[in-house]
């Protein structure tokens, strides 16, 4: 039996803090939208581009920086994203204009995917398949804190300082994951492979362009405008990629991983739910903000029971999962999402918090227990020395599925929003419930049928999710399967491990 590695929970910690680098990022950008856009004089455009150039670049690169981490070591790769994160960041502090903050979310989207595959590589790699559940559920559970917690960071640091405060914070946090790497963490890498370059171009070509695509979708439909060409490129680049990784004889990403029953099942799974919970940060903040008047802060709050619940489910499920096995604790924690979004379609405008509480915490509750669950299925499928772009492979599935669930869910939530505000409203309330506020003026009419409809629409959009869920649930149920992991590799191609 190998030889556990004795810092294995100090390398945990490295990995959590390079991962929440990115989680707080993401999600306290998004309170700073309108503070921003009023300090740099940022149109509606601006701010679409300063949210999707990161999404953009990360999703597109993620299988490219995975290959990466394989061929020239996990801990470089990581280290090497976090320094350029770190670097885009503090640029962002000093950006004067909207063009100046999407070039620094463009650079840290570069680095944004260079870390990402690396730190589920490097713990698949660090922790062998008994410890493994429990250091995905820490895992998770720091990704859940995040991202419920720096909706409220960014609040208080915008009501204290300034939105430049959001970049500026990633500072610290990148020094400190930095350091830590170089002290405590091993060096992990794959043996040789000969480059693929053209696989690297299709892939970063193929998904760039299906993510563009995905986000352009509610503005100018499936086919409209020039969705019809992004779209198009994005079939004609990632078909290419298939067909050569299958046919070279050195491809860079491993698409023989689809074969494992779990890796797919888990994937597909996951994609699903992505795509029900894509929707949820965004319509529900509007519900708190708009219907219950939250502020920004006490709608980061208002996420609390998500998070608690969700660490109760991280740690119930890593030690069920040796019991149950991931495929039934997968269909169990879905259950109980769906039922999350299910009882989320019964909220009015005169509902209050305490139903979306409840449903908050059961959504914690069923995501805690399902979703790492799903991810050690299928990263145990994958050989150590396909670790880094198999991870990403995942990653970009994923990625992929809640860029597809933000699109559809947030395209329903407008269209149904405009269908059932009154015919007689004006042009601008119909578009959103913001912009029903804004032209308002004192009419309480006009409030309450912005409201009412809001809510009817996101009734709508929660029951695509509940749909989504369910299906993720059947298909893992159908599809994974509880037996033991292959060997990782032959004798000879062990990964290299250098201390």
């Amino acid at each position: 039996m190998e030889t556990r590695n004795p810092r294995r929970w100090w390398i945990l910690i490295v990995l959590c803090l390079s991962t929440l680098v990115l989680v707080i990022d993401s999600m306290a950008l998004t309170v700073a939208v309108p503070s921003m856009t009023q300090d740099i004089g940022a149109g509606a455009q601006d701010i679409q581009w300063i949210l999707d150039s990161y999404i953009l670049v990360f999703a597109g690169l993620l299988l490219t920086s995975g290959s990466l981490g394989d061929r020239f070591g996990r801990r470089k790769i990581m280290i090497i994203g976090l320094l350029l994160f770190g670097t885009a960041s503090l640029a962002a502090t000093f950006c004067t204009n909207p063009g100046e903050v999407i070039a620094a979310r463009v650079a840290m989207g570069v680095g944004g995917a260079l870390i990402m595959p690396s730190t589920l590589s490097i713990l698949i790699t660090v922790f062998d398949e008994e410890e493994r559940p429990k250091a995905m559920a820490a895992w998770g559970s720091v990704s859940m804190l995040g991202l419920v917690g720096s909706p409220v960071l960014g609040g208080v640091l915008i009501d204290h300082f300034s939105w430049h405060s959001i970049f500026f914070i990633n500072v610290p946090v990148v020094a400190l994951a930095v350091l830590a790497a170089l002290i405590l963490m091993p060096e992990s890498k794959g043996p040789w492979q000969k480059p693929d370059p053209l696989g690297a171009v299709l892939s970063a070509a193929g998904m760039t362009a299906l993510i563009w695509w995905i986000i352009e979708l509610p503005q100018h439909g499936a086919f409209g405008g020039r969705s019809a060409i992004t779209l198009a490129v994005a079939v004609i680049a990632l078909g290419g990629f298939v067909i050569w990784e299958n046919v070279t004889a050195a491809p860079m990403v491993p698409l023989v991983l689809f074969k494992h029953r779990n890796f797919s099942g888990g994937s597909l799974s996951l994609t699903l739910v992505q795509i029900g919970n894509g929707g949820l940060l965004l319509v529900l903040t509007q519900y708190l903000q708009f219907v219950l008047g939250y502020s920004p802060v006490k709608a980061g709050l208002a996420f609390v029971p998500l998070a608690v619940a969700a660490l109760i489910g991280n740690t119930a499920g890593a030690g069920l999962a040796a019991k149950i096995g991931n495929r039934f604790l997968v269909l169990a924690g879905m259950l109980v999402m769906a039922s999350s979004f299910a009882l989320l379609t019964t909220v009015s405008a005169d509902s209050g918090f305490a139903v979306p509480a409840v449903a908050l915490g059961l959504l914690g509750l069923g995501a805690g227990l399902a979703m790492p669950a799903a991810v050690g299925a299928l990263m145990g499928t994958i050989p150590q020395e396909k670790a880094g772009v198999g991870s990403a492979l995942n990653d970009t599935i994923q990625q992929a599925g809640t860029a597809l669930g933000i699109a559809i869910l947030g395209s329903l939530l407008t269209s149904g929003f405009r269908s059932e505000m009154p015919d007689d409203a004006p042009e601008q309330a119909k578009q959103s419930i913001a912009g029903a506020l804004a032209v308002a003026h004192g009419d309480n009419g006009l409030v309450h049928a912005a409201r009412e409809a809001f809510t009817a629409s996101m009734s709508t959009t929660f029951t695509i999710s509940a749909i989504g869920v369910l299906a993720a649930a059947l298909l893992a149920t159908l599809v994974m399967r509880d037996n033991k992991p292959e060997p990782a590799a032959a004798p000879t191609e062990e990964t290299e491990l250098v201390a």
